[in-house]
């Protein structure tokens, strides 16, 4: 990839005046109009455990192949001993108009688990994406037949028989064979059995922090090829039973070409897990500035994401944390990372809330990558304790200028998106290809959201859709720089991030008001680079691993 020395800056953009509301662009609650119904089930009854604090996460997928983006949405259950209802994830169809379908049952996902998370990936490289619930007890893994139904092959695969309170999950190619591998992130060793007193007057049982509980071991699993994986925790690196990790993200640290990890954890240090080429992994968060906050405290980190936001050609990292411990927004100089949430705007304004998933995107398609970020307590009863801060919290979203600095602007919209929830999970997708990018929000023992961005700027954008041959299938791993007019952007192809979630794997960059993309820059894991000339904007285009492009239909 080039250095951040080659690469080129947009022209600096202005934000509108303090306390306009002309923004350009909406994002529009179509959770009704588009056939959305559902509702989390935390399964409380009471007993104040602590998984039902947690929410559960979303994704955006092509289960079917269409090119269009479907939904799944995951959810928990009842308790044992305490049945009241039953509730399973649902998986809804693209019906390309603006609605979906719930096919939950005819896909074979009507099943009950305390789900919290989702990864999706083509681990067979078959053509289509399968699917990974994490959960409280026992993980799931669905190999998609590519006709319209899911297999359970959780037992099958070799990844029965690990129970955990696992929470973020993510597929990627840590050995560059082409065969996507497993990392699944661990909170704490909890049970119903092993479940802590914790209390605030001594009296009545409250939802414990993560303090009470020991710390658990991320996972690592290696994809062997033959529809099984390998345990490779131990012999990997990876194994950390201090770690308490709730979010997890791709990144190429170093720029070797080859994927490493960053791992957010809770009232423990953050984890960045350097490939080594060898099959092993090297911790070196700490080394790298990201294990603590400036002060030297490990904050309560929930949701990650890493993305170029400077568009120096050097990826960033945000990483959401607890009430009166701020978002974390790094750069990344000279190898070590900055916090410099406070200098940007970003810190302050996000004092006050409990951050969750968290996502880099280009909402207004200004060439810009701006930072959104649902946040939501875990205890209904914190105004009690906490007079300024509320159960349920407003989303955020932070628009970038180009000159390192972001504002906060939900409020502006109008609408519902501004509206207090107990915000988990977040992912992103242009749904009904139009260019923009849609948002999906998950809340804590409440419906999903389902957001429509209606962009009227007359900014254009052009998108991506990759496809390994040498290269794992989906492409993930694969970092794309284009440079135009304005300067230059750079995205990788990447699952997981934010929390308990995943957004669409096809790239949309934003151009401003450009027309066209000189040159785009394609570095695949496999180590491949290819380059393609005079793309046009407004445009979506195709890319096979050692192929031409070709120009798909519409966007």
């Amino acid at each position: 990839m080039a250095s951040a020395a080659a690469v080129r800056f947009l022209p600096t953009s202005t934000f509108a005046l303090p306390g306009s509301s002309d923004l350009g662009f909406r994002l529009v609650d179509v959770t009704s109009r588009a056939g959305i119904e559902f509702q989390h089930n935390t399964g409380a009854y009471g007993g104040k455990l602590l998984p039902e604090t947690m929410g559960s996460g979303c994704a955006f997928l092509d289960y079917d192949g269409d090119g269009w983006q479907d939904i799944l949405l995951v959810n928990g259950m009842d308790w044992p001993g305490h049945k009241r209802q039953r509730s399973t994830l649902k998986l809804y169809r693209n019906n390309r108009n603006g609605t979906f379908t719930d096919v939950t049952g005819a896909a074979g996902l009507d099943v009950e688990m305390y789900g919290m998370g989702v990864a999706v990936g083509d681990y067979d490289n078959d053509g289509f994406p399968d699917i990974l619930i994490t959960c409280v007890g026992q993980n799931r893994l669905f190999h998609n037949t590519g006709k319209g139904h899911f297999v359970d092959v959780t037992r099958k695969a070799g990844l029965f028989g690990r129970e955990a309170f696992s929470t973020s999950a993510l597929w990627f190619d840590y050995d560059r064979d082409g065969l996507l591998d497993l990392f699944v992130c661990n909170y704490v060793k909890w049970s119903p059995e092993q479940d802590v007193f914790c209390s605030l007057d001594g009296k009545h049982k409250s939802y414990c922090t993560p303090e009470a509980y020991r710390g658990a071991t991320c996972w690592l699993f290696h994809n062997r090829g033959d529809g099984t994986f390998e345990d490779v925790t131990a012999k990997s690196g990876i194994f950390d039973a201090t770690s308490k990790s709730l979010g997890v993200a791709l990144l190429d640290y170093d720029n070797d070409g080859w994927p490493d990890l960053l791992v957010a954890n809770d009232t423990q240090p953050n984890k960045l897990y350097r490939n080594l080429k060898n099959g092993t992994f090297r911790d070196v968060a700490v080394d790298a500035g990201i294990a603590f906050s400036n002060d030297g405290k490990a904050r309560a980190g929930m949701g990650i994401d890493v993305a170029d936001f400077e568009n120096s050609g050097v990826p960033g990292v945000a990483i959401t944390n607890f009430d009166n411990e701020m978002i974390g927004l790094y750069r990344k100089k000279n190898g070590e990372y900055v916090d410099i949430a406070n200098e940007t705007g970003i810190g302050l304004a996000s004092r006050h809330t409990l951050g969750f998933g968290c996502s880099f995107l280009d909402i207004n398609l200004d060439g810009y990558l701006d930072l959104l970020a649902v946040n939501g307590h875990i205890d209904d009863t914190v105004r009690n304790v906490r007079r300024d801060v509320g159960y349920a919290q407003p989303p955020q979203l932070f628009l970038n200028n180009g000159r390192s600095q972001f504002r906060e602007v939900a409020g502006e919209m109008g609408g519902d998106f501004s509206q207090p929830r107990v915000g988990r999970g977040l992912a992103y997708a242009d749904f009904d290809r139009d260019g923009d990018l849609d948002v999906l929000m998950t809340t804590n023992n409440g419906p999903a959201f389902l957001f429509r961005n209606d962009n009227n700027l007359g900014n254009r954008s052009v998108r991506f859709s990759l496809e390994g041959t040498k290269s794992n299938r989906d492409a993930i791993g694969t970092i794309v720089q284009i440079f135009y007019a304005g300067g230059s952007q750079s995205r990788m192809v990447k699952g997981g991030s934010s929390y308990l979630s995943q957004s669409e794997l096809p790239l949309t960059f934003g151009l401003g008001k450009d027309d066209h993309v000189d040159r785009v820059v394609i570095y695949w894991p496999s180590g491949t680079t290819e380059e393609h000339k005079n793309l046009s904007a407004g445009k979506a285009y195709e890319f096979v691993e050692g192929r031409t492009f070709k120009m798909l239909e519409g966007f």
